[in-house]
């Protein structure tokens, strides 16, 4: 529950919103509000979208981010560790970085500016057989740019440089929508305010505004998609083709997905084990088919580890991933 005054406090910041976003957007945008809920359109959404004729690499995907983002005011910060231990025992979010701003009250975070952030989550949607549906994996890098903000401003000017981040990557305003509820919510010491943005009806991400419950003067910005999605919705390739290339038929999705994840843990020192955080590697590695990977899984692990090598250094070489997987299959 939001105490009387985080909800004035939201209430005065909900209020304000729509005036902000259209002073920072300009008048070349639709807003349609509804009580709490607001939608803003290109008046030309409705044009045809053509993706790119050669599909960039993640290097040079992650270089046109890189470089867009510092052109907007956030240049690369370095990623979090994966091994979290707060209140997950994993890094499933860049935001995360903002937790002594946004839960302690602190005026510091432990990261700011553009991450691209390796994490894992197992909270994909599935479909009806259990596996992960188009758009989800267990493992993926978190594109964000976190920001505290002293004005509510800087939160206006935020979604507009991501325009110009997603222009300077290829795509067109003109295909891109935001929409939500301006309605603030809570949990625990941070209260805020989400709005989603899509791509031709895609869902992508959300910029949210945040502050702290108990001193709403400690606010900040999570702007954050997946660079895996957002390639998805640049290129309109095959999910399985995009991600997994040259073995996208080699074996079962859920083993692919296992093997690139347990690639990122294993590669940040994180070993199997029947506890801990190490009972996650363990998890991940246990719905691997054995019968699919029965010539070993060195050729997965090497594409995974260049993948994952492209955001951070791994603390594990690839051929000791390898065998740590291939040992605890065997296990």
């Amino acid at each position: 529950m939001l105490t009387a005054a985080s909800s004035a406090a939201g209430d005065a910041l909900a209020l304000r919103i729509p005036t902000v976003l259209r002073a920072a957007l300009g008048p070349h945008w639709e807003f349609t509000i509804d009580g709490p809920r607001v939608e803003i359109q290109h008046p030309h959404r409705g044009t045809p979208y053509r993706p790119p004729r050669r599909p960039p690499s993640w290097k040079e995907l992650l270089h046109s981010l890189q470089t867009a983002f510092a052109d907007t005011g956030a240049p690369r910060d370095d990623c979090l560790p994966l091994r979290w231990g707060r209140d997950t025992e994993l890094t499933i979010s860049a935001v995360q970085a903002l937790d002594p701003l946004l839960k302690d009250g602190k005026r510091q975070t432990y990261r700011r500016g553009f991450l691209p952030q390796p994490v894992v989550r197992f909270t994909g949607e599935r479909d009806a057989s259990g596996d992960l549906r188009d758009g989800f994996l267990t493992s993926f890098v978190n594109v964000s740019r976190v920001q505290p903000i002293e004005r509510l401003e800087e939160y206006g000017a935020i979604l507009d440089g991501w325009l110009s981040v997603l222009s300077q990557l290829g795509f067109h305003a003109r295909h891109v929508s935001v929409h939500g509820t301006l309605t603030p919510w809570r949990r625990r010491e941070v209260a805020g305010i989400t709005l989603h943005f899509r791509h031709l009806g895609l869902d992508l991400g959300d910029i949210v505004l945040l502050w702290n419950a108990d001193d709403p003067t400690c606010m900040a910005v999570d702007l954050g998609t997946g660079l895996e999605r957002l390639a998805w919705a640049r290129t309109q390739q095959p999910w399985h083709e995009l991600i997994y290339g040259r073995f996208a038929g080699a074996a079962p999705q859920t083993t692919l997905d296992a093997i690139r994840t347990a690639t990122l843990l294993l590669g940040n020192g994180i070993r199997s084990a029947p506890h801990g955080v190490g009972s996650i590697a363990r998890r991940v590695i246990s719905t691997i088919d054995s019968g699919a990977v029965c010539m070993g899984v060195s050729s997965a692990v090497r594409e995974a580890y260049d993948y994952w090598s492209l955001f951070s250094v791994l603390r594990t070489p690839w051929p000791q991933i390898a065998r740590g997987i291939e040992e605890e299959l065997c296990r």
